[in-house]
């Protein structure tokens, strides 16, 4: 079959590889009709997370038509549609009875690895690197599912896959992130990045009955995007995030603020942002927290932080004397998918949330290293590829 592999930073390519195989009596096999790029599939593009390996196919944000089962996969048919969630849950575990589901105790089969790193194993996750598991991507033709019996979204009759590839990932990430804020309907909440999950997360903050929700970017076709579904936009690049959320919310701060960008994150002139790029040149950091530091100074006392922006390592000179008095609660993690999917699917069935309006480019699964550069620099007005098999 073909796929997308990397093969070292900056390095995607579109090549043979072995077909699937079903491998434990719970997996099963998905011929993919629709898998995406996403944000974090960028972490691994630019090199910026460790334990990589040449050759691992891509991809976390993947759906299609099940075409072969294990004997212990209950509750699942050939020909059935799924969506395929980036966690792998074993549904069984302690974590898993909880509806922690990303940080499952048993499908991450580096778990040792992971423990090292981490201090404890986080679930198995598709084509994110060895600590989470190794385990091949969805930007490809076919995927072997672990667990599939319990890692599944079934898609219902008359729903496109453009309305629901992005229950695998974004659509649930932007909804944790707005869940984990409690937002109260007088709540003002900010949301920074204006990317695939910073626009769920906006519509989420919405749906969940924020008074004001901002958003901040500096891209003019996500900004556009983010003022559409009825964010009040900033673009950093030429205000004052600092005075414009100052002036939008007479002074107080946002209640609640999101950092959906994460380790890459950008800023303009600023003095850390500088500090940040010269620590991970040399190796002596490797995360950019510019947003984080941004929300810990703009954000209202006793106010809450949401973190779904991925981290990967080490972050330096974040004020946390500020946040401590000021009295921030921190929530934060990768998304635990299954907790939110029934709801968020019935609310696409009833027409309540259409997530295909962040799709910009469509395309085979051939053009997929060239997209991957597309989408990296924002270039053609990219906001989500979606890729065809």
């Amino acid at each position: 079959m073909k796929a997308l592999c990397w093969q070292g930073k900056h390095d995607i390519r579109y090549e043979t590889v072995p077909d699937p195989v079903i491998e434990q009596p719970r997996d099963a096999i998905v011929r993919v009709s629709a898998c995406a790029i996403c944000g974090s599939d960028l972490h691994l593009f630019d090199g910026f997370m460790p334990d990589m390996h040449h050759g691992d196919i891509m991809g976390h944000e993947f759906m299609g038509e099940v075409v072969e089962v294990g004997r212990e996969c209950g509750g699942l048919q050939v020909g059935e549609r799924v969506v395929v969630p980036f966690t792998i849950t074993c549904g069984e575990c302690d974590q898993c009875r909880r509806g922690n589901f990303s940080v499952c105790e048993r499908t991450n089969r580096n778990a040792d690895k992971a423990a090292k790193m981490f201090g404890h194993t986080t679930a198995g996750l598709f084509g994110y690197t060895h600590l989470t598991g190794g385990y091949p991507g969805g930007q490809a033709e076919y995927v072997r599912v672990p667990f599939a019996d319990s890692t599944h979204i079934k898609v219902p009759d008359g729903l496109s896959d453009d309305q629901v590839l992005f229950l695998g990932d974004i659509l649930p990430t932007g909804w944790q992130a707005a869940a984990q804020c409690e937002i109260r309907p007088e709540d003002t909440v900010a949301v920074w990045g204006a990317g695939p999950v910073g626009l769920m997360t906006v519509l989420s903050a919405q749906l969940q009955g924020a008074r004001q929700v901002i958003c901040i970017d500096r891209v003019p076709e996500r900004l556009q995007m983010a003022a559409q579904i009825g964010a009040v936009t900033i673009n950093f690049e030429d205000q004052s995030v600092v005075e414009c959320l100052r002036e939008l919310t007479a002074g107080r701060g946002p209640d609640k603020c999101i950092d959906a960008v994460g380790l890459e994150a950008h800023a303009t002139g600023s003095l850390d942002a500088i500090y940040d790029r010269a620590k991970q040149a040399v190796g002596a950091e490797t995360d950019r927290p510019h947003v984080l530091r941004e929300m810990i100074y703009v954000c209202r006392p006793a106010g809450v932080l949401s973190v779904p922006g991925v981290y990967g390592g080490m972050i330096d000179k974040i004020p946390f004397g500020a946040s401590m008095n000021k009295g921030l609660t921190w929530r934060m993690g990768q998304t635990h998918v299954r907790r939110w999917t029934d709801e968020l699917t019935q609310l696409i069935a009833d027409g309540e949330i259409d997530p295909s309006f962040i799709i910009t480019h469509e395309a085979p699964l051939a053009e997929g290293p060239e997209l991957y550069k597309t989408f990296r620099d924002k270039k053609d007005g990219c906001v989500k590829v979606v890729l065809r098999p």
